[in-house]
């Protein structure tokens, strides 16, 4: 593939870790803004070369970073606008609620042990006391006055643990109209419950909700399965996908007539995943509580499935410990052979997979997918047409400061494999770590925008700086 070197021009630095990157024209205005929006809780814009508050729910999101030492996945995961946001001032907000700690779904770290079968059927049970955390999913409008408020809530979701909730996990589909919610498969590792192929759990899907039906329940209940919700919140979604491990967000890419959506599936420890599909037959949430209830199989004929958890994008998922005869290799075992072979006709191959662990020397080792966009500019000529993505860090521990790093790949018209190449960056960091968290696009996909922050603690602040991506000067 051809090499690609760009240039990162800084737009707002000294920002709290930026989770979403977004455009869109606000109400009486002529152009778009780039907004912000800061896992803590600030939603920024940009508006004539100066950082303004649009929206500041702080005091709303769950304290971050008390029990883990300042690494967190949760706070403000996810902004979308509504289509018709100019109009009608609607936005959606997903982000994990205030004085809802729990003490989580599993006393100790968790890992599958093949020769146990006892780690392979675990079962989340005492859910409503044994839970992480809650997160929701809001309507709010931006009222004439500037201010804005909370109108409703589509969704409260009880999540097990403290990781995988999903990021930039809110977006509105181009082909239906509806809002799209990725959600992760709810944290710890290699997911314990197996929640990600089960049809019942809401956790390790991708969902469409209907926000044009006029639901509006003022005591919505916490759950985390898709039969717990009222009639009226189960007509208003469908099930896209599932298999996710934890996906940061879906990107619509323009193609004569129809779209092509891609996500990324960050790996457990071999290798990290983007996949791309045209077509797909989504299954109304009301259908798959039926089946269940009858006890029989929803018709999953072109329904997406990623493999999670028995595969990791093109591998089985693995269990990796150093071998005791040479503690210079890896021995890897295969966590959960019935699952990989159960899902191995239903899953979606990626369109590219990296490693954590790479061999090659014009490609990298990998540590998290942090974003994947379509770009469908002119500006990088080399990218049009493309999927670009992102990884939070370099695995080459040889070589701090700490660096993150820009990939893409393409489409192949035999749907099969690809391979991808290193964007390479002439912006100079200095001794300071550059961890790469987000990555956005303006709504034509124009422009790529870049979030990097300086630690992997939530609980530093001010070190973010968002950047846009162009040609090398």
């Amino acid at each position: 593939m051809i090499k690609v070197k760009v240039s990162l021009r800084p737009i707002v630095s000294k920002i709290n870790l930026p989770t979403v990157l977004k455009t869109t024209i606000l109400p009486g205005d002529s152009i778009e803004r780039l907004f912000i929006a800061t896992q803590v809780g600030e939603i920024f814009y940009i508006g004539n070369g100066v950082i303004k508050t649009f929206l500041d729910i702080r005091p709303r999101v769950i304290k971050l970073g008390a029990s883990s030492g300042g690494y967190d996945e949760r706070g403000l995961l996810g902004l979308a606008f509504h289509p018709e946001f100019f109009y009608n001032g609607l936005f959606y907000l997903h982000y994990s609620i205030a004085g809802t700690q729990g003490p989580g779904a599993l006393p100790k770290p968790f890992k599958p042990n093949p020769c146990d079968p006892r780690t392979l059927n675990l079962r989340w049970i005492n859910r409503e006391t044994q839970y992480d955390h809650i997160d929701t999913v809001e309507e709010w409008i931006l009222l004439s006055n500037g201010q804005s408020q909370k109108r409703r809530t589509l969704l409260n979701l009880r999540r097990p643990f403290l990781n995988h909730n999903g990021v930039n996990s809110l977006n509105f589909s181009p082909e239906t109209g509806k809002l799209v919610l990725t959600t992760g498969d709810g944290g710890s590792g290699y997911d314990p419950f197996n929640l990600s192929q089960d049809d019942m759990e809401i956790a390790g899907k991708i969902i469409e909700i209907d926000v044009d039906k006029n639901t509006f329940f003022y005591d919505l209940p916490v759950v985390s399965r898709f039969n717990e919700l009222p009639a009226p919140i189960q007509e208003t979604l469908t099930v896209i996908a599932k298999g996710v491990r934890n996906i940061p967000g879906i990107s619509y890419q323009r193609l004569y007539n129809q779209y092509i959506k891609y996500v990324g599936n960050v790996g457990q420890d071999l290798v990290e995943s983007i996949f791309s599909f045209v077509h797909y037959k989504p299954i109304p949430v009301t259908q798959l509580i039926q089946a269940y209830l009858m006890k029989s199989e929803p018709d999953q004929e072109g329904f997406i499935n990623f493999g999670w958890r028995g595969w990791e994008g093109a591998f089985p998922a693995s269990i990796i410990s150093s071998c005791s005869v040479n503690p210079n290799l890896d021995e890897k075992t295969i966590a959960y052979y019935n699952e990989a072979v159960k899902t191995s006709v239903r899953r979606l191959q990626p369109l590219t997979c990296y490693f954590h662990k790479e061999p090659r020397p014009d490609k990298y080792g990998g540590t998290a997918l942090t974003g994947v966009q379509a770009y469908m500019g002119n500006g990088i000529p080399e990218l049009t047409g493309s999927v670009v993505f992102t990884d939070l860090a370099r695995n080459e521990e040889s070589q701090p400061p700490v660096r993150g790093v820009l990939a893409y790949t393409k489409v192949r018209t035999d749907c099969k494999l690809n391979d991808f190449s290193v964007i390479e960056t002439d912006y100079n960091f200095g001794t300071q770590s550059a961890y790469y968290v987000s990555l956005g696009t303006n709504l034509d996909q124009t422009r790529l925008y870049l979030g990097v922050f300086g630690s992997m603690k939530v609980t530093d602040f001010n070190q973010g700086t968002v950047y846009e991506i162009v040609r090398e000067l």
